[in-house]
């Protein structure tokens, strides 16, 4: 029975393991990297910003900013980890040595989502500790702090697989990356606060899902939102679970994989 079990998830953690090797081995490009421009960006903002603007009371722009910041690189990471992985294999040809193995639709893509968790989280919690030379960043409620950064992470990483699934070549990805990741990232309220905007605004800002995400994140930490923290989770824990049922969908279909 133990070697049944075994055998069964032999398969699933190879993959996973290839995974986590294939971004750890340029770690200076998929985990330094956002962790300097996060921390550019926190530099540069907190310097010009500081003395001006004060979005909760008591709670300093620079404290405001880091949870944004944290929450927007665990996003982008955990999507680019997973979209370019399988865009990188389907260009180079050699993701028909994964679809030959006899992986099922659920362990392919469990071993992309937890490699793309991982690599969101490892980049969060560095970003986290460098950020603590600028401020000493408390924690009101960490229970929320690591519900919305693993579910931001599958999600992001969902969404990674759909796009890279989708694409036939690098440069739909980057158009992807540049066109839906990137906008959706800035304007979801990592450098203020949606209440700032006019009213316009603020309702169309509550239609990106980014935005519950990081404002989910920040309560974790101040204990203040825009929103109430548990409709941003339930927000996010829907959103994933379709993309997640979208993403079997085309893995079981063989969507531009197996055709």
């Amino acid at each position: 029975m133990k070697n049944i079990i075994n055998s069964q998830w032999r398969g699933p953690w190879t993959l996973l393991k290839k995974e986590l090797v294939r971004f750890w081995r340029v770690a200076f490009q998929t985990v330094a990297a956002p962790v300097i421009t996060a921390l550019l960006y926190l530099l540069i903002f907190s310097h010009v910003l500081e003395s001006h603007v004060q979005v909760y009371d008591g709670v300093p722009y620079t404290a405001f900013l880091i949870p944004g910041l944290i929450m927007m690189s665990v996003l982008q990471n955990a999507f680019a980890n997973s979209s370019s992985s399988i865009i990188q294999s389907k260009v180079m040809g050699n993701i028909v040595f994964v679809l030959l193995t006899p992986l099922t639709h659920m362990q392919f893509f469990s071993a992309f989502l937890i490699a793309a968790i991982i690599r969101g989280l490892v980049v969060g919690l560095c970003i986290y500790l460098g950020a603590m030379w600028f401020v000493d960043l408390q924690m009101a409620h960490p229970v929320y702090i690591f519900a919305f950064a693993l579910l931001g992470s599958a999600l992001l990483g969902t969404f990674g697989i759909i796009a890279g699934i989708w694409a036939d070549r690098f440069d739909q990805m980057a158009a992807f990356q540049n066109f839906v990741i990137m906008p959706l990232s800035f304007l979801s309220g990592v450098f203020y606060s949606i209440h700032s905007l006019p009213p316009f605004w603020q309702k169309v800002s509550q239609l990106n899902p980014f935005f519950y995400m990081i404002d989910g994140f920040r309560y974790g930490f101040f204990g203040k939102g825009d929103v109430s923290p548990l409709i941003s989770l339930s927000i996010v824990g829907v959103s994933f679970l379709l993309l997640a049922w979208i993403t079997l969908k085309m893995l079981k279909s063989g969507y531009k994989l197996r055709t």
